[in-house]
């Protein structure tokens, strides 16, 4: 099964018409996107958009061949006129299956929103599964689910969706995943492919021509990733970005909860208010044992927190133990955990401060914990694929 992509961009196209922001100013050339259609082995197309027609003739495709036009999302705006020799567009109900003239097999998926998801089996028995705009699957189990050779979907908007579609093993390791109704909510370019990249899914341009069943393209996601960052940075918001679009991951938060710091629970609560619920929380430094065991993705935040706890417990802060022995058992820890980091068979995106560009602490035991947090962080940075530095929220990849 063949698909063409006529456009990948959003519904209003991007850029968006009179917009002005920073990204439609640049989404140009080969960056700029009409809004999404796609053509089905030149027979099947999924959604009608203006200049259709155009776009096929521009990636050397004809829709003289086209037997059937699926809709799979509410159209602002004008009518679109349908081109001479075109059927007329339709929709399949949810939960109904369809033998379609082109021989396909079509299967309406119900979303949670307006709109409907399209499930295209192919003549040959490829699956490719085509999701509309700010829209998840809903009602997904695992009864009958079977792993997709390629979704479409609005991944940056709704990396939800990716998630559910992984929870109930219908996109798997060999799944391409391709980024569809793109936005101006990410600036083009390195930027864009760096975040679909850490969710396990690609963009490509305009009139690219892909083979469903063909995953040679598919991302590796990254295993181990530190995040760095000041305060304030986004360097949190950066670390649960990268694993939106998984299932069941475990926040583990280092920070405890320090009862009565009014100001400490106000930052707690905002960090739950963002993350997805699906997520659990555990309230642990004793990192090993999480790394060493089976499991879902953890997102550690944050490193800093746990080098506060192991100073604590070694009794780094006073100068007599640091010598007699609190520096040596602080190294040991650090060995442990950045073993564990190595042997880990889990995905790992652990998030740390960036402490050592500022102002040299007044005192001996900050200067101590600046040191150490240095230290730490090198030392952790060794045994992961990615490290990136968060500055003023943008994200620079130091690493992979």
């Amino acid at each position: 099964m063949e698909v063409t992509l006529l456009g990948t961009g959003a519904p209003a196209g991007l850029p968006r018409p009179d917009c002005p922001c920073a990204v439609c100013a640049t989404a140009l050339g080969a960056d700029a996107r009409a809004a999404t259609a796609v053509l089905v082995d030149g027979t099947l197309l999924l959604d009608l958009t203006p200049g259709a027609a155009f776009a096929a003739a521009r990636s050397g495709h004809s829709l003289g061949g086209v037997r059937q036009v699926l809709l799979s999302h509410p159209h602002a705006g004008p009518v679109v006129e349908v081109p001479a020799g075109l059927p007329q567009p339709g929709r399949v109900p949810d939960g109904r299956e369809s033998a379609l003239l082109t021989g396909h097999r079509v299967r309406a998926v119900a979303m949670d929103g307006p709109g409907t998801g399209y499930a295209v089996t192919g003549p040959t028995g490829q699956r490719l599964l085509y999701l509309p705009p700010g829209g998840a699957p809903a009602g997904l189990d695992h009864n009958g689910a079977v792993v997709c050779d390629m979704v479409l979907a609005d991944v940056v908007g709704r990396p939800d969706a990716l998630a559910r579609l992984r929870a109930v093993g219908a996109v798997g390791p060999t799944t391409d995943v391709v980024a569809v109704h793109l936005d101006h909510d990410v600036p083009p370019g390195p930027e864009l492919r760096r975040r679909l990249a850490a969710a396990g899914a690609r963009a490509v341009p305009d009139g690219a021509t892909l083979t469903v069943g063909v995953y040679e393209d598919v991302p590796d996601v990254p295993r181990r990733t530190l995040v760095l960052g000041g305060a304030r940075s986004g360097k949190s918001v950066e670390a649960e970005r990268r694993l939106e679009a998984f299932p069941e991951v475990l926040y583990v938060a280092t920070g405890g909860s320090r009862n009565g710091d009014t100001e400490w629970a106000s930052r707690v609560a905002v960090h739950r208010e963002r993350r997805p619920g699906s997520w659990r929380t555990a309230e642990t430094c004793d990192l090993v044992p999480l790394l060493a065991a089976d499991g879902p993705p953890l997102l550690v935040d944050c490193l800093s927190l746990w080098l506060t706890d192991a100073m604590d417990s070694v009794g780094a802060w006073d100068d007599v133990e640091w010598a007699d022995g609190g520096e040596r058992a602080l190294r040991e820890r650090v060995r442990e955990l950045t073993d564990a980091v190595r042997a880990t068979r889990r995905t790992v995106v652990a998030v740390s401060n960036e402490v050592g560009s500022g102002i040299v602490p007044a005192t001996a035991s900050g200067r101590r914990y600046r040191d150490e947090l240095g230290r730490l962080n090198a030392a952790f940075a060794g045994e992961c694929e990615q490290v990136v530095l968060v500055v003023a929220g943008q994200a620079l990849v130091l690493r992979g």
